[in-house]
């Protein structure tokens, strides 16, 4: 009789335990408005804006060296 009172009681217990408790929620949207800076080279990758960089700096070097080697004329 004790085992069965225990067991009755520890199931309800457990039962009672485990119900989901409602609560009211509200959701609230809002729109917003942001504002994005403009990119100046968004036509061209990172890639792309590295590759001109590296470019113009060998066409710096070809020229000191043209320069260095002179007019043959």
């Amino acid at each position: 009789m004790k085992k069965l009172f225990f067991i009755l009681s520890i199931s309800t217990v457990a039962f009672v335990s485990c119900r989901e408790q409602q609560t009211e929620t509200k959701e609230v949207i809002r729109e917003v408005q942001v504002e994005t800076p403009v990119e100046t080279q968004e036509d061209k990758g990172i890639l792309e804006r590295t590759a001109e960089k590296v470019d113009n700096e060998v066409n710096k070097e070809i020229d000191q060296e043209i320069e260095k080697i002179g007019d043959d004329n």
